[in-house]
């Protein structure tokens, strides 16, 4: 552990270099694009390279067929975020689903399961689609080469970590009603422990179609046609998804949002994503208070930030939404004016709960954060939804489909409800600061409704609080929808001042789930924090100088 000035201590240490960096939720996928970047390849080539390299290792959290946000910025200045979020199928509409309840907790789940698990789960993927996408536009090297590190994996194989066996242990019920998913993940009959190696060998195969065709082998080729083939189970829980669904389907750029704080510039995700939109709102709330004055952790500074948190779900609540259906007012919502509106909400105590706010996002998320010496920067947040998504694999391809249509409310009639090509809100939340046109940090992390709020304590530990990037990611964390408030245990001894404050505190293990982000200076430094596998990859060092030569005994007069 690392000592720090606040009232907790780091788990893990950062790393520092100037030729490259590259953060990810597993050693492996971190050394995929380690492994890219010193081939030549730019930040985008390397954390494609590291997102294919955790579909393989972290199948839990990550697919070929799944959804998620990237943020580039490239080293000119430009700011692009890649929406390759999935989307309801073209055969799809509000009552193909049996909600079993009006109330919470139930109100999302509906009968038999049907949007959480099995193929009436799957919406249309977008991870691939995306991935090859700004790989093609932005990145330098050959895809086949970005493919060769997951292919790697998949063939020869890799340790299991604590992390994936107590995932497919947890699991292991539901993954083995699936014959082909358990085969996979749990070869022995049973879930693999921490060391066993795993191989994927019909998965590495279609890495290597992949590595030939790009993204057209899922979205128009031999390994969507088995996906769809896979959806017509025939039975209740037919799935919806069809060839023509993939073939169709497109990544969309959009611009991101940017907001201020004490001088500094925020950039994030855009709509469908919560936090370009209320990390900008929060931030700007904040912006009016002598925060590092209240100090770190404090009864003061928690409430705070509750009653922050507390206002921005309100508004995600009434205002969010895929802006292909919805009217989102984003310049109203990231306005400094109506912070000042907002912040008449600010309470001295806490009083009545918010109401229940219908909606699910997963925990159940990747994020690497990658940056290359020439100023290119990628911070992306990917995800198959579920634990193992839809917790079934397609027969001879290795391939585990998303179950994000358990994110879309079952009912008719609602804003959440399920319309062809809908996107839903998603709280993913790849973040870039900057300051005088430079970047200064760049972060993300999984962990559904808890990211946003997490990320934005994470810019006021940097920027209020003066932490390290290590004590900032690793820091406690707070969150709440306006209900309960869940606190981390370093928070403990403050949970009875909390109460006092009125708010119902519960602890928690841990909120949200493993932050990774990059400082930049003179150097690039990496962190990852303890709430998962991160592990930072820095690349210093470099080249000889130009010239240079091994001559031990016959060196020229003069240098070259």
């Amino acid at each position: 552990m690392t000592a720090s000035r606040f009232p907790f201590a780091c788990e893990k240490s950062p790393a520092t270099g100037a030729g490259g960096m590259v953060v990810t939720n597993h050693p492996q996928g971190s050394a995929a694009g380690f492994e890219i970047l010193a081939a030549g390849g730019n930040a985008v080539d390397a954390a494609v390279a590291s997102l294919l390299a955790l579909t393989v290792v972290e199948p839990m959290m990550v697919g070929i067929a799944g959804g998620g946000l990237s943020h580039l910025r490239m080293a000119d200045g430009r700011h692009v975020v890649i929406d390759a979020l999935s989307t309801a199928a073209a055969s799809m509409h509000p009552e193909i689903y049996e909600p079993v309840s009006d109330e919470p907790p139930r109100y999302m789940d509906a009968k038999g399961r049907r949007n959480i698990i099995g193929a009436s789960s799957v919406a249309v993927p977008g991870n691939l689609a995306g991935w090859c996408d700004m790989q093609a536009r932005y990145g330098k090297l050959p895809f086949a080469d970005i493919v060769e590190p997951a292919i790697r994996l998949a063939t020869r194989g890799f340790a299991v970590t604590h992390y994936l066996s107590g995932a497919i242990g947890e699991a292991a019920g539901e993954l083995s009603q699936d014959a082909e998913i358990a085969r996979i993940l749990m070869p022995s009959g049973s879930a693999p422990q921490a060391g066993d190696r795993l191989s994927m060998g019909d998965y590495a195969e279609s890495l290597r179609l992949i590595q030939r065709e790009g993204a057209a082998a899922l979205h128009g080729g031999a390994l969507g046609q088995a996906l769809a083939a896979r959806m017509l189970t025939g039975g209740d829980d037919a799935g919806y998804v069809t060839e023509a669904d993939l073939r169709d389907y497109r990544s969309i750029e959009r611009k991101p949002i940017i907001g201020t704080y004490r001088g500094i510039e925020i950039a994030g995700p855009p709509p469908p994503a919560s936090s370009g939109v209320h990390i900008t709102q929060m931030l700007n709330m904040l912006e009016a208070y002598d925060v590092a004055g209240m100090g770190f952790g404090t009864p003061a500074s928690l409430h705070l930030l509750a009653e922050v948190i507390r206002i921005a779900f309100a508004d995600r609540r009434a205002h969010s939404g895929d802006p292909a259906f919805v009217d989102v007012p984003v310049e109203r919502l990231t306005s400094k004016a109506y912070a000042a509106q907002c912040r008449d909400q600010i309470r001295q105590a806490a009083s009545l709960p918010a109401p229940y706010a219908p909606g699910y996002e997963s925990h159940d998320t990747t994020h690497i954060t990658v940056a290359d010496r020439d100023g290119n920067i990628v911070t992306a947040t990917h995800t198959i939804n579920g634990l193992f998504g839809a917790r079934l694999a397609v027969p001879g391809t290795g391939i585990i489909p998303n179950n994000y249509m358990s994110n879309f409310d079952p009912h008719p009639g609602r804003a959440l409800s399920v319309v062809l090509g809908k996107r839903v809100p998603t709280s993913m939340a790849p973040m870039i600061l900057m300051q005088e046109d430079k970047p200064i940090y760049a972060l993300g992390l999984p962990g559904g409704l808890r990211i946003f709020p997490s990320a934005m304590q994470a810019i006021v530990n940097l920027v209020d609080h003066k932490m390290s990037l290590q004590e900032a990611v690793e820091a406690p964390r707070i969150w709440t929808q306006g209900q309960e408030v869940e606190i981390e245990r370093a928070y403990e001894p403050q949970k009875a001042a909390l109460e006092e404050l009125g708010h119902e505190v519960r602890v928690m293990p841990h909120i949200g789930g493993g932050m990774n982000a990059i400082a930049f200076g003179e150097a690039m430094t990496g962190a990852a924090c303890w709430r998962a596998d991160g592990t930072v990859a820095a690349l210093g060092g470099g080249l000889a100088r130009p010239g240079v030569r091994f001559w031990p005994d016959k060196a020229p007069a003069k240098p070259a």
